[in-house]
């Protein structure tokens, strides 16, 4: 019996040592991983909290703090690069703002000095400011429509839409001027209906942009074409042109907010850079997408793609 007794204590004793030395263990993991996370908040890096244990408690605990580490991390990214976004912003709308709002205050100043004008050169100066004054009134439009569109809670009416006819439509409408600049048209649209689930006037305005795009910026290839195919379960928009294209550095851009190319600042191409961010709003909205592919003088292609109706 004694016997018996002084093993049960020994048992309990060698339990309770191997409890105390746990303890100590997981105290002494604890105290690193704190020392650890301290340091990768103070210098700021992008390092995981790396530890050799065998405590099934422990490992959890790291596999989620380095789950919190990689989600932190990101988070900080995006910042940054929305920051840096917000700030090419402003500058760009700033300049986009000032350079009219310039002129149409020269043009005011014209108005109010010299009073030699001619009632034909008066209305010449009325007539400018009129139009320079309707630019500013649509570029504000424009980035108001952005900011609606991307916020939270915006939602499209959607119907079955065929996207043929949409196509044919607003070619139709830029026809005149596609021939004026002397382009080559090259149309692709099949005689079978490919339907879709959108919405008129966003599918309007996504046309719009991306013919006026490739006419303002790839007239000098002499030839415009839109195609529409078939892409697996989606229907597939090609609005393309031969023009000088957009080069690789600049591709991965084009949609952000007012980025333009360094030649839509030319009097002659009047690139806002919102054109392009509410295009790819607006496709996104309707769950699409849209690509750009570019060879300089050969083929640059904005591709939309839509999933397509079969009922």
């Amino acid at each position: 019996m004694i016997l018996l007794l002084s093993v049960v204590i020994l048992i309990l004793v060698l339990i309770i040592l191997w409890q105390s030395l746990s303890r100590r263990k997981i105290k002494r993991d604890l105290v690193e991983i704190s020392n650890t996370l301290n340091t990768i908040i103070k210098l700021e890096s992008a390092e995981k909290v790396l530890m050799q244990t065998d405590q099934k408690v422990i490992q959890q605990f790291l596999i989620q703090i380095n789950r919190l580490l990689d989600y932190n991390h990101k988070v900080i990214a995006d910042y940054s690069k929305t920051k840096e976004s917000l700030r090419k912003m402003l500058s760009n709308i700033s300049h986009d703002l000032k350079t009219p709002l310039t002129v149409i205050l020269g043009y005011v100043e014209k108005l109010k000095i010299d009073q030699m004008l001619t009632p034909e050169e008066r209305d010449e100066v009325i007539n400018r400011l009129h139009q320079k004054t309707i630019d500013v009134i649509n570029l504000m439009n424009q980035f108001f429509d952005l900011v609606k569109i991307e916020s939270d809670g915006y939602m499209l009416p959607l119907k079955k839409l065929s996207i043929n006819e949409m196509c044919r439509k607003n070619v139709l409408e830029f026809y005149e001027l596609l021939k004026a600049k002397g382009l080559q048209v090259k149309i692709e649209i099949p005689e079978q209906d490919f339907d879709i689930l959108g919405n008129e006037e966003a599918i309007n305005r996504i046309l719009n942009n991306l013919i006026s795009n490739s006419i303002r910026y790839g007239s000098d290839g002499g030839v415009f074409g839109i195609t529409v195919r078939e892409d697996g379960d989606s229907v597939a928009i090609d609005v393309w042109d031969r023009g000088k294209g957009i080069e690789a550095h600049h591709q991965e851009h084009v949609f952000e907010r007012l980025y333009t190319l360094d030649d839509a600042r030319n009097p002659h191409f009047q690139g806002s850079g919102l054109g392009l961010s509410i295009t790819k709003s607006l496709v996104e909205a309707m769950k699409g997408s849209i690509h750009l592919s570019s060879t300089p003088y050969e083929r640059t292609v904005f591709t939309c793609k839509f999933r397509r109706l079969t009922y």
